[in-house]
């Protein structure tokens, strides 16, 4: 180990990915090395890599060569799921001199005592099938929130997704140990936790071989409920045959549990549900929402879904189109479908051609802003209590409500990681809504102001 060597990060992915690299850059600080940003020239590059469509893994090739750019001595470190499920193409990238797979990657450290640049890059994987323990991880620092990583890996077989294959089967940290992880987080003065996995849902399995359930996602909801020190949780992705009633109704009387959904839906057509062999059926999903809506009626809810799925016709997009229009959503989520090695999709039939792949996300994307301009034009003249998140951006500050509607105030450094009390004003289609600063918050009140 080099003591007092810069490293740098890049991460691609998902929030679950986020925690992750927060934790191993505080597994290098305590081993002596330094953080700088990226673009610095660091002594240590680790790109932390998706997979979960093509575009990640070019997105690691084009991250490597600006790493090189930076510092062309860099010693490059790739880890996360790209590195698990093609390690020797990524050894192949020039510049790279370290590849690590789903069960080394939080051992970085051991592998850095020297620094030297390989001719060939050195590769530890495994099989994925040897990805059976649970190693706690959660972000801090980087941005205002914490993710905080509950449960990883998963037992689906969705006929499009490598993750099983990149993250093996579904194991969770225990509730005591989240626990404790929670109480550190609020030590350090975060005030919302968002809770992240691969199948958060599924929360409750620690043993991977013999599947025993011990608990479940809504008891761990209910424990984090009487945490001090934390004014909001946040629930992540969480698949819709798992968004049980009880958590919803419970949610919805929580103090602390805000409302804000992130539900995959990936087609709203019956069909394709059934080729990419998810778990429920559209109607499913509708009580979900109307659910939600019932007892909730401010609620944000996000929507995964991908376009343009083998044998998706145009009869099948135009359903799901429709679909989605009736439905009470926020905000879309929209994936161009990409053929993955080693799933089942890649072999099915009646390919649709990327030109009608793209067409169709534009479509949605297009749905998904008058979506999301809806929601925000809703709340106009309403008050609610948001948490400051960003530092000066043209003279205005912003953060979120509880129910996710990004909002901007007039720039103020000492309300950064503060709860405030804003006015919606108005809002013109841009990101956020123009809102007004009405008062500082110092103890916790009801999410929606009365």
């Amino acid at each position: 180990m080099i003591s007092g060597a810069t490293v740098s990060f890049h991460t691609l992915g998902c929030k679950l990915n986020f925690a992750e690299t927060s934790t191993i850059a505080r597994q290098l600080k305590e081993a002596g090395f330094r953080k700088v940003e990226f673009e610095t020239g660091a002594d240590v590059v680790v790109i932390n890599t998706c997979s979960v469509t093509e575009n990640a893994d070019k997105e690691c090739k084009t991250i490597v060569r600006r790493a090189q750019q930076a510092n062309p001595e860099a010693f490059i470190a790739i880890i996360g799921c790209y590195a698990q499920l093609k390690p020797e193409e990524i050894s192949a990238i020039p510049g790279v001199d370290l590849v690590l797979g789903a069960t080394e990657k939080f051992n970085l450290p051991v592998y850095l005592n020297n620094l030297k640049k390989k001719e060939l890059a050195e590769i530890h994987s495994c099989e994925i099938g040897d990805a059976n323990t649970f190693t706690s991880a959660y972000s801090f620092g980087d941005r205002t929130r914490a993710f905080l990583k509950v449960q990883d890996g998963c037992d689906y077989s969705c006929s499009y997704c490598t993750i099983p294959l990149a993250r093996g089967n579904s194991r969770s940290d225990t509730v005591s140990n989240v626990l404790k992880n929670v109480k550190a987080i609020a030590e350090r003065d975060v005030k919302e936790i968002v809770l992240t996995g691969v199948n958060l849902g599924d929360y409750g399995i620690f043993d991977t071989h013999s599947k025993n359930r011990e608990t479940d996602f809504f008891s761990l909801v209910k424990e984090l409920d009487k945490v001090d020190g934390i004014e909001r949780f946040r629930i992540s992705s969480i698949e819709p045959n798992l968004l049980t009633d009880e958590i919803i109704t419970f949610v919805s009387t929580s103090e602390k549990f805000v409302p804000h959904f992130h539900i995959p839906l990936q087609s709203g057509s019956d069909k394709i549900l059934g080729l990419m062999r998810r778990r429920y059926k559209r109607n499913l999903y509708v009580e979900r929402i109307n659910k939600i809506k019932s007892v909730m009626p401010d609620a944000c809810i996000g929507v995964d879904v991908i376009v343009g799925f083998p044998g998706e016709t145009e009869s099948d997009f135009m359903d799901t189109y429709k679909f989605l229009t009736d439905l009470d959503i926020s905000y879309l989520h929209v994936f161009t479908y990409s053929e993955r090695e080693n799933t089942d999709a890649a072999l099915l039939k009646d390919v649709v051609p990327m030109h009608e792949r793209k067409r169709r996300n534009k479509m949605l994307r297009i749905l998904s802003e008058k979506k999301k301009n809806h929601f925000y034009s809703q709340f106009i003249d309403r008050e609610f209590p948001v948490l400051i998140e960003e530092e000066n951006k043209d003279g205005f500050i912003s953060g979120f409500t509880s129910n996710y509607i990004r909002i901007a105030i007039p720039y103020d450094p000492a309300l950064v990681n503060t709860l405030v009390k804003v006015k919606l004003v108005s809002f013109d289609g841009g990101s956020s809504v123009n809102s007004e600063f009405i008062e500082a918050l110092n103890t916790r009140i009801p999410e929606y102001a009365k």
